[in-house]
């Protein structure tokens, strides 16, 4: 049976917590394989909308596995609270249907408090944009070998020996901070009193994935935010903390890469930014605002605003090829509705030269300006369409154009943000 990579293609908030949502019925196991509670995403079922951060968006089927993989990390308190809000909108989670690796590492208090003492200390211009809940601190002490993990809420001692080893380092990064020392037992303490809410559903998800493949169910792997915040890969250093790409799929929960046999890339029909960072095709205009209302542009996580553009294909290009995605699920389609003309970016100039990508150097990305080819837009409504006879003709050309200009096919089409109102042209599922 075919198992499904969903990652984000561009910087994030693409959609894929409905894209995921809408694959999930095809799937037996949702497994999240990155990021931490920065990430967002709105499910909107039958007029109800939930939002998620730390729960795999496949949480709110009924009758499927949801993982949360070793590849993030987790505020086991905002986890509790956001499983009782979620119980709250009538979705069952229990043991049964939610499942976290043993080796996942925890978001402590003092991680956040680090994350915004540095942000807040960091000279105008250099600012990352952090949503400041303690992600990168984390993934650093995952990489420092200090990380307090799952397993180590089940032991008293290893939990003593494991926060020692942490506090070790950060008080002294917290006096050089200004900040007052961790009180080391108060955590412990901390610790122990959450430790039963999250030790229920504490598993080794890299055999249950096993036996589960070689049962012949479908996994589906859901990534957090978008290509272009790669560690690796994105426009660094506005980046998130983990490798956000496809290959990070298989070392996130612990299966090998030869379980993968499709990736999906979510792409917004048009492009959007929240935070610090290069943008090439960044509209600073009315069209720019436009995007941004009818889109209802504000992130879920923060609230901030997002910047908004045109569509960049070199840099979706870019992502599709380093992510090896199949196809793409197009989202927000409907946003473009009424325009007269949209522009579609498909290389940038540099110093005189023309490039079909997005250098690594940042002087070099500041420097890069983009290059336009414009098409016609339409003036009929795509939103809810689930055919493509739904759609108007300048609609449907401006979709095949992008899918020239990306090198990827169209698997699905989405026009709104029912979980129903999707077009699918290729299921990721077929074998």
């Amino acid at each position: 049976m075919a198992n499904v990579v969903v990652v984000g293609a561009q910087w994030g908030d693409e959609g894929k917590g409905k894209i995921v949502d809408w694959l999930s019925e095809r799937a037996d196991v949702i497994a999240r394989f990155q990021g931490g509670h920065n990430a967002g995403h709105t499910l909107v079922i039958d007029g109800q909308v939930y939002k998620l951060n730390a729960l795999p968006s496949g949480v709110v089927r009924g009758g499927k596995l949801s993982v949360i993989g070793n590849g993030v990390v987790l505020d086991p308190w905002h986890l509790v609270g956001e499983i009782a809000k979620i119980r709250e909108q009538g979705v069952e989670i229990s043991a049964e249907t939610l499942m976290i690796a043993e080796n996942t590492p925890l978001i402590l208090p003092f991680h956040g408090e680090l994350d915004r003492a540095r942000e807040e200390a960091a000279a105008t211009g250099t600012k990352i944009g952090t949503t400041g809940r303690g992600i990168g601190p984390c993934y650093e002490d995952k990489v420092g070998r200090r990380a307090i993990r799952v397993a180590d809420l089940a032991d008293r001692a290893t939990l003593e020996a494991r926060v020692d080893r942490a506090l070790t380092h950060h008080n002294a990064l917290r006096a050089g901070l200004g900040l007052e020392p961790v009180d080391r037992d108060g955590l412990i303490a901390q610790l122990e009193e959450i430790a039963p809410e999250i030790l229920q559903y504490a598993a080794p998800v890299w055999k249950v994935l096993t036996e589960k493949r070689k049962a012949g169910k479908r996994i589906l792997f859901e990534g957090a935010q978008g290509s272009l915040l790669d560690i690796d890969f994105g426009t660094y250093p506005f980046v998130t903390s983990s490798n956000v790409i496809a290959g990070q799929a298989a070392t996130g929960v612990g299966i090998g890469p030869g379980s993968v046999d499709y990736v999906l890339g979510i792409v917004k029909a048009y492009t959007t930014r929240v935070g610090a960072g290069p943008f090439p095709t960044e509209l600073e205009d009315e069209t720019g605002e436009r995007l941004g209302t009818r889109g209802r542009e504000f992130g879920t996580v923060t609230g901030r605003k997002r910047r908004c553009g045109w569509f960049d294909a070199a840099l979706v290009r870019q992502t599709c090829a380093i992510s090896g995605i199949n196809g793409i699920a197009l989202t927000k389609l409907d946003v473009l509705d009424g325009f007269e003309t949209l522009k579609i970016c498909v290389g940038y100039e540099l110093d005189g030269e023309r490039l079909d990508y997005l250098p690594t150097a940042s002087d070099q990305q500041a420097r890069c300006t983009p290059i336009y080819e414009e098409m016609p837009g339409w003036s009929e409504s795509t939103e809810g369409a689930r055919s493509w006879a739904d759609l108007p003709a300048n609609a449907i050309k401006y979709v095949r154009h992008i899918e020239e200009l990306i090198d990827c096919p169209v698997a699905l089409l989405s026009t709104s943000p029912e979980r129903d109102d999707t077009i699918l042209v290729t299921d990721p599922f077929a074998d």
